[in-house]
Formats: C-alpha cells, sequence, structure tokens
C-alpha cells in the first residue's frame, strides 16, 4: 500500500469524520472503498439485458401502442 495526502474542505472533512465514526471504519478505508466504486467499478458497456426469450413486439411497436409517438 502506498501512502498520500489530500485536502478536504470543512465540510467533507466533518463529513468523513462522521461517517468513518457510524461505520465504525477508518477514514482511510472509506476513502478507499469510494476511490474504488467511483473510479476503478468498469461501467456497463452497451446494452444490459434485463429480459431473458425472445422479444413479442420491437420497441417501435410497443411505444405506438403507448403514445410515445
Amino acid at each position: 500500500m502506498q501512502k498520500t495526502q489530500i485536502y478536504l474542505g470543512k465540510e467533507e472533512h466533518e463529513g468523513l469524520r462522521k461517517a468513518a465514526a457510524r461505520s465504525k471504519r477508518s477514514r482511510a478505508a472509506l476513502i478507499r472503498d469510494a476511490i474504488c466504486q467511483v473510479m476503478l467499478k468498469p461501467r456497463a458497456a452497451g446494452v444490459v439485458a434485463i429480459w431473458d426469450g425472445d422479444p413479442k413486439r420491437a420497441s417501435n411497436e410497443h411505444d405506438d401502442a403507448h403514445g410515445a409517438r
């Protein structure tokens, strides 16, 4: 692990301090988790499947049926 230093505003520092106290975790652990979640987590690319099966109608048919056009 490498050491780094960051500067926080008063609100950020106080919020981090309170979050660490609530979660009973170190401020460093919370910062590492936040970096992983925001910067290092791969984002979904392309279409995300929410249906397992053959489509019954095309999306434009759905839009026409529900007045979206």
